[in-house]
């Protein structure tokens, strides 16, 4: 939806998910009574239809479903408000009934909060507003069905504030479906290129990318290049960048053109470097930065299959390249047909861990 068709009608039903109306159903939203509402005490005076039931909580272990779609249509916004750290819920979304996710990620690092640290976004398909508000706008179709969980891999209880807004509509035959992946890798072996995807077989475009890189060396981190071999790429990409700071629309070390002093942060609707973590003196030995890059005006084709992967790459002396060890995790976000490629296993808890 644009502004030049926002006035057009369209054979579409507006639906909306929360844990007041957990299925999504016409005309049954707020319906929780004292007896059943996790907010029952602060409503008591006011009874059935006052906030009765506004979020919910998920048990160390637990996997929670927060959407459960029949049908077909179209997943056009997410809210989610988790508590915990973001690092141990995790977020996967199946469509039309495939066994394996097609989204899988931690929580914060899908909605480009990796380091479990705010920050805001303003981006068109990201946004993350004060003081913990992850917002979605990827439009997700679906033809048969569509399934969204959160899976709490930590100790202890989370609560989860959730609203999903979808249409049920026809869609068409051409419409691929959205696909995201979570990667980390800490540190970086010496001379490797760092994989953001691989293993992506059939016919899609590439549309984004976030990071969240963690320099584990003094001095520039961003010469490395973004390479996308595509179709049958081998040891040369078809798609080669110039640098970090470039891929992500940026120049120069991200550095302040004016005082040439510190990182200068930028948050715009197809890019930014929106994070910037400082180390102090005392226990942080690292700067940490969160990055995105989102390909909608300007997506990646691909027929067969797709590999994407970012050169960690600084300086050394005698003017000489230097291949970092850095900590590098990443989302990256596509469009394709079904089935996809099974994904590799997510790492351990404690591989996930920021510390």
């Amino acid at each position: 939806m644009t502004m030049d068709n926002l006035s057009k009608l369209e054979k579409k039903v507006s639906r909306s998910l929360c844990a007041e109306n957990i299925n999504g159903e016409k005309g049954r939203g707020g319906m929780a009574g004292l007896d059943e509402g996790i907010a029952a005490s602060a409503a008591r005076d006011l009874g059935r239809g006052w906030k009765m039931n506004p979020y919910v909580v998920i048990k160390p272990g637990e996997t929670l479903t927060i959407a459960d779609i029949k049908g077909s249509g179209i997943i056009n916004h997410i809210w989610l408000t988790p508590t915990g750290r973001w690092r141990n819920t995790i977020l996967r979304m199946y469509w039309d009934g495939q066994k394996n996710p097609s989204v899988e990620s931690p929580v914060g690092d899908f909605f480009c909060m990796g380091w479990n640290e705010y920050a805001q976004i303003n981006s068109l398909a990201v946004c993350v507003n004060p003081g913990s508000a992850f917002n979605c706008y990827w439009p997700m179709p679906f033809k048969k069905s569509a399934k969204m969980t959160l899976t709490n891999i930590s100790p202890d209880n989370i609560v989860i504030y959730y609203q999903i807004d979808y249409c049920l509509c026809e869609v068409a035959e051409d419409e691929a479906y959205f696909h995201a992946q979570f990667r980390r890798t800490n540190p970086l072996p010496y001379k490797q290129d760092y994989t953001i995807v691989d293993g992506i077989k059939g016919r899609g475009k590439f549309v984004g990318t976030y990071m969240a890189w963690g320099v584990n060396n003094t001095g520039w981190w961003g010469e490395g290049e973004i390479k996308f071999f595509m179709d049958g790429d081998k040891e040369f990409p078809t798609i080669c960048g110039t640098g970090t700071e470039d891929y992500f629309c940026g120049s120069y070390n991200f550095e302040d053109p004016k005082t040439h002093a510190n990182y200068a942060a930028f948050s715009t609707p197809y890019s930014g470097l929106h994070q910037v973590i400082t180390p102090n003196q005392l226990y942080k030995s690292q700067f940490r930065f969160g990055l995105y890059r989102w390909h909608i005006t300007d997506p990646i084709y691909f027929e067969k299959d797709l590999r994407v992967t970012i050169q960690a790459l600084g300086w050394r002396e005698g003017g000489r390249y230097l291949p970092l060890q850095d900590d590098l995790a990443s989302v990256a976000f596509w469009y394709q047909t079904l089935p996809h490629a099974k994904f590799p296993a997510l790492p351990d808890k404690d591989y996930l861990e920021v510390i």
